[in-house]
């Protein structure tokens, strides 16, 4: 039987979000378009694979049958493919780069020392989390927590990050030349998702209302734009700079907040040989930086 992997792979994604329009989104396709092409996995297959209703999908008895050997069989696609690649020259490795984070460095003494082969950069959205599961990139260099499960990938610690409040230029706190984090026990801090920031409860100003907390879907200059307001601050980690183009905004080193790690992910079983020498540098550039160092990793 002629099993399109490409359909299959479109199956696994309803099958985690439980939403046809949701995974259409995160396909990045229409979503009568997806319907159909589900349709014709399970017109290759002979059976249903979910029920669909104005709640959403569902799985059939035969959909959660299915499920487990279509992650295998994607996976050992995946696997093959590296495989076959690893084999021909010139070697390729494509490095993913988390949002916040400056690996310009790093690339830089990877193709130094391998000039014959191909370095590529990716950088990726926080909520791009199965580019390394899908082989778009061979590595990741991101902050903990990571976004996805560990399952089966490498994590090597590279660099310990002290944290920076980031607050608007007006707040009493902005002019400081360090603070603590019992001056900010008025606020009422919250980790966002999968990520190392701490954002507080946005609070009204001169009056107004206060907004709604930042979600998930808020880019991040969305969220910026409440801390230039003075409607909430956040404590990030002191390489993340995006913030200290704006004016409007302060950054001040936190002097009692755990540090943040940078890490490197890679999968366990990726046979690609540059890795290694990927782990190395990123070790010496990473290690090189002062964890009292609150200045970003150099770019030139």
């Amino acid at each position: 039987m002629d099993v399109d992997l490409r359909l299959v792979r479109y199956f696994t994604v309803v099958a985690e979000y439980g939403n046809f329009g949701r995974a259409a989104s995160r396909l990045h396709l229409a979503q009568p378009s997806l319907s159909r092409q589900i349709q014709r996995l399970e017109a290759q297959l002979g059976v249903r694979l979910l029920d669909r209703s104005p709640q959403g999908s569902s799985l059939t008895d035969a959909g959660r049958a299915f499920l487990p050997r279509a992650l295998i069989l994607l996976l050992e696609a995946e696997q093959a493919v590296r495989t076959a690649r690893a084999a021909v020259q010139p070697r390729t490795v494509t490095v993913g780069c988390a949002e916040g984070l400056v690996i310009t460095a790093c690339m830089r003494e990877l193709r130094r020392r391998h000039p014959e082969d191909q370095v590529r950069t990716r950088h990726l959205d926080w909520r791009d989390t199965r580019a390394l599961a899908e082989g778009r990139v061979d590595a990741l260099i991101a902050y903990r927590p990571l976004p996805f499960p560990a399952d089966g990938l490498r994590v090597t610690t590279l660099h310990e990050e002290p944290r920076v409040l980031v607050t608007s230029a007006s707040h009493p706190l902005a002019k400081e030349k360090a603070v603590s984090l019992p001056a900010l026990s008025d606020e009422e801090l919250v980790a966002c998702a999968s990520t190392p920031v701490l954002w507080s409860t946005p609070q009204p100003v001169d009056g107004h209302p206060a907004p709604l907390p930042p979600a998930l879907d808020d880019s991040f200059e969305d969220k910026l734009e409440l801390i230039a307001t003075g409607h909430c601050v956040a404590i990030f980690p002191a390489g993340d700079r995006r913030a200290a183009v704006r004016e409007d905004i302060a950054l001040v080193p936190v002097v009692d907040a755990d540090p943040c790690e940078v890490v490197l992910v890679t999968r366990a079983d990726d046979p690609n040989p540059l890795l290694g020498s990927l782990e190395d540098v990123a070790r010496t550039v990473f290690g090189a930086v002062s964890p009292q160092d609150n200045r970003a990793l150099p770019t030139g």
